[in-house]
């Protein structure tokens, strides 16, 4: 290991060191940032499902509203915690990002809220399927710690109970 490596920087050299070379990873990872860059991948494919079943159409809205709004809740907090990617030399640095700013992990804060929320629509266990494939794209890729994506995952869920809450409401009062 590198010299100067010590706790989330040694744990994602050791990410990167385990996962970055096998056959498929990388592309796997950066094809997984860019459907999740901003939410927007998330956003459509809600959209789609809002179309190919019109009566969750509802639903489906909601779990698309959620990714956007885990998304922007993410972005307010980077913008006042301020914590910088990680630049270790060691560091390998994957893909392109929109920022310096990595706390918490947009993609694993909307990547959260959307499974989620697509979950109650579905009845699929979407969040156990998705969150850690997205969660570990981004320590692979290189563009955040540990606790970036840890933050994320848990704001997201947050996020994605608040908007529910929200919606149920909404629909009893419909």
């Amino acid at each position: 290991m590198a010299e100067g490596l010590r706790g989330e920087e040694a744990a994602l050299v050791a990410v990167q060191s385990a996962l970055a070379d096998r056959p498929g990873v990388l592309q796997t990872a950066r094809a997984l940032s860019h459907f999740g860059e901003h939410s927007l991948g998330w956003v459509a494919l809600a959209g789609l499902g809002a179309l190919a079943q019109p009566a969750k159409r509802r639903a489906w809205i909601t779990a698309g509203l959620g990714a956007f709004i885990a998304h922007a809740a993410a972005v307010v907090i980077k913008r006042v915690v301020r914590r910088e990617r990680p630049h270790h030399p060691s560091v390998v640095v994957n893909v392109g990002t929109p920022s310096r700013l990595s706390f918490p992990s947009a993609h694993a804060t909307s990547t959260t809220a959307a499974s989620m929320l697509m979950a109650r629509t579905t009845g699929l266990p979407l969040p156990v399927l998705l969150v850690p494939p997205m969660a570990l794209s981004r320590l692979v890729l290189g563009v955040h710690y540990p606790s970036d994506v840890v933050t994320g995952v848990v704001v997201g869920a947050a996020v994605a109970k608040a908007v529910g809450v929200f919606a149920d409401r909404a629909e009893g009062d419909s």
